[in-house]
């Protein structure tokens, strides 16, 4: 193999890194980059409501029919309880007091039925809950005989 004086190695050399118009065609290398620092405020998530209270919204509808797919819901309310009790309900601080002592969940909202005199009429009253309670999913419903034996059972939450 012939030998190539060191000046020629050198501008051959230089002949590779270099493209046409003097472009270079090696590869850069990535370098760290100080980034500078931004002062944040400190979130002191002890008062930050979205920290404390999972959100709780529900969607309540009352209509006449037997079977929820079927029935239209002839009146609805909004009520969200977290971080405080508002909504479209007539009365959304009850209802949600109500439903925080049956942990959310409507079919165990306290009955006042045993001591409610209700006529014996076939009306069906189909009501539903839609949304979600401390953060967990709600889909629910329930048909009663008629709308005095649904408001004895179900009380203030369904009450609009």
């Amino acid at each position: 193999m012939r030998q190539l004086p060191l000046r020629s190695t050198f501008v051959t050399a230089a002949a590779l890194l270099l493209g046409v118009g003097g472009t270079v065609l090696s590869t850069a290398v990535a370098q760290p980059v100080d980034r500078p620092t931004v002062d944040r405020p400190a979130v002191d998530r002890s008062t930050d409501s979205r920290a404390l209270y999972a959100p709780s919204a529900l969607v309540l509808t009352v209509g006449e029919g037997e079977h929820p797919a079927a029935t239209v819901a002839e009146r609805a309310v909004t009520l969200s309880c977290a971080p405080r009790a508002t909504g479209t309900h007539p009365a959304p601080e009850d209802a949600c007091r109500e439903l925080e002592a049956a942990g959310g969940d409507p079919e165990a909202l306290p009955s006042a039925l045993p001591q409610t005199l209700c006529t014996r009429e076939y009306a069906p009253v189909t009501v539903t809950a839609d949304g979600v309670w401390r953060g967990e999913r709600i889909a629910w419903s329930g048909t009663y005989n008629n709308g005095c034996e649904m408001a004895a059972t179900l009380g203030v939450v369904f009450s609009f």
